[in-house]
């Protein structure tokens, strides 16, 4: 079941909540359907964590927390999930990013030359920004739809199957009888 393949790798919530990082939200994070694991919250969770791990702002773990308190889905999980977009990861996710939102925006791509002055950070990433949030946000759209349709879709056939084996293994304890 997905329910029990998610909690797995999910941390305590007990330890959550107790921890320095939720004191900003206050009561709001102890709300406990934030903490509750079903397909809706897990679903939506999906959507949260895979949009905001996307965009090129800083602080996703706030983010991601915010929007699954005032959206009441699962918070770790959305937490969780905003680490797609590590270190590592990065570069990639964002050059991709700008190649997708420069298509989108009809701009050429520009050559990338990064220099450690106001001039460049006034002009060059001036240049290079707007491609940059158009393309996280397609990918953070995308990412965050099928995300979404994805857990619907694999928890309601894990529970379709669920239910199947019961009733099958019932009626076989029926005819055994």
């Amino acid at each position: 079941m997905p329910k029990k393949f998610i909690q797995r790798f999910l941390p305590d919530p007990s330890k959550l909540q107790k921890g320095w990082s939720l004191r900003i939200f206050g009561r709001l994070s102890q709300n406990t359907n934030l903490w509750h694991l079903n397909r809706r919250s897990a679903s939506g969770a999906f959507a949260v964590g895979l949009f905001v791990a996307f965009l090129p702002l800083p602080a996703h773990m706030l983010i991601a927390a915010s929007l699954a308190i005032l959206l009441r889905v699962n918070l770790p999980l959305s937490v969780a999930l905003v680490w797609i977009t590590n270190p590592i990861t990065i570069t990639p996710i964002m050059y991709a990013a700008y190649r997708v939102g420069s298509a989108l925006l009809q701009h050429p791509p520009q050559p990338f030359h990064f220099e450690w002055s106001f001039e460049w950070l006034h002009t060059g990433f001036a240049t290079v920004l707007p491609p940059i949030l158009v393309g996280s946000v397609f990918f953070g759209t995308v990412a965050a739809v099928v995300g979404y349709i994805t857990v619907r879709t694999l928890w309601r056939q894990a529970v379709r199957t669920a239910w199947q084996k019961r009733s099958e293994s019932r009626a076989e304890r029926a005819r055994n009888k």
